[in-house]
């Protein structure tokens, strides 16, 4: 069995035995200490590691298109700050890994949609060269198979800022409706030109959101089910469609008070499940919404500094869920610079031990 056979078994309580062993991402400091640690740097981290990729993706972009032109309006050797393809003015520093420092936006108010609507057209101009020859490969390399969705609520976030965008769910939610109608629109015109070149349906339609922070959601429930889930219905239901029952977003943060809202509104798969100061508990998850809420994540990267006892009980404490179904157990962020490579592959190794 295949990890694309063994993911669809998981996803859909068909039976199965095993977790997959799979490596999502790690800082560059992480990264850095890995090489000092017994890691080669001409080395494939996966191949040394023994683990795969989470999935294969495939689609095409649904961002910005054209994007604006980039622009250096400073820089030096610690820092640039530059006005990127999304408009967004932004200081990202060059020696470390940081979240960056917004500055400035493009897109501030209901006026400025228009020049951004524009941008987010169905062109045949979005479709690559080498689409079907990239389709062909991810099919044949027995990973799951997951078609790119865009972003509802995190890209706007990212083109307009927090401030911004929370005045505009105020000031004028039919517009921030249209921004998110727009975008599921752009996203069923792509479903709809990659997935009939493809032999089978994708295993899962996925977008990245990263709506959420410590405090919980920047868009609150009320606005979620009047501006935003009737653009998830309408990408779940093109999905449906083409055979693909799985939609899954990704975002970090205290995610309680949408993981409902989101099920309801057809986003039946949940990434990473981040535990965070918060808690956030994949367990409580299932026994609130049952099985029709998949998760993937949900094991504590911070437990992977702390060494062999902390992480068999983490694994310990997810096993229920594992042996169910519908959830595969992943760090719940890139793994940090705290992390060994020892305690790395310490828990890669108990993950591939497991049987059920």
């Amino acid at each position: 069995m295949n990890n694309r056979e063994l993911f669809q078994n998981i996803m859909f309580y068909r039976g199965h035995d095993r977790m997959p062993v799979v490596h999502w991402a790690e800082w560059e400091e992480t990264l850095e200490r890995w090489y000092g640690e017994g890691l080669p740097r001409e080395a494939d981290k996966r191949v040394f590691l023994n683990a795969a990729p989470h999935w294969a993706g495939v689609g095409i972009p649904l961002n910005l298109f054209p994007s604006f032109p980039e622009e250096i309006l400073e820089e030096t050797e610690e820092y640039r700050v530059v006005r990127g393809e999304d408009g967004v003015v932004c200081k990202s520093w060059k020696k470390k890994s940081c979240i960056p420092h917004y500055i400035d936006f493009t897109l501030k108010t209901a006026a400025d949609w228009p020049r951004f609507k524009e941008r987010l057209q169905p062109d045949p101009g979005r479709i690559p060269a080498g689409l079907d020859q990239a389709l062909a490969g991810a099919e044949a390399g027995g990973l799951p198979v997951v078609i790119g969705t865009a972003s509802l609520m995190g890209w706007i976030r990212n083109w307009m800022g927090v401030e911004n965008m929370s005045y505009l769910m105020y000031d004028d939610p039919g517009v921030y409706a249209d921004m998110v109608d727009t975008l599921a629109e752009l996203t069923c015109w792509g479903l709809d030109q990659v997935v009939p070149r493809m032999k089978n349906p994708p295993d899962m339609g996925f977008g990245w959101e990263d709506i959420c922070g410590k405090s919980g959601p920047l868009v609150s429930p009320g606005i979620f089910e009047r501006c935003v889930a009737p653009g998830y219905r309408r990408i779940r239901a093109r999905l449906e469609g083409h055979g693909t029952r799985l939609l899954g977003i990704d975002s970090d943060g205290d995610v309680e008070a949408l993981v409902g809202p989101w099920l309801a509104a057809g986003v039946n798969v949940q990434f990473p499940i981040e535990i965070g100061t918060w808690n956030g508990d994949s367990m409580v998850y299932r026994k609130k919404y049952g099985r029709d809420l998949r998760i993937i994540g949900g094991f504590n990267k911070l437990v992977l500094e702390k060494g062999p006892d902390a992480i068999d009980a983490e694994i310990e404490r997810r096993l229920p869920l594992m042996k169910e179904g519908g959830f595969m157990l992943m760090p719940d962020h890139i793994i940090t610079p705290g992390t060994s490579l020892k305690n790395y592959q310490y828990f890669l190794e108990r993950i591939r031990s497991l049987r059920f």
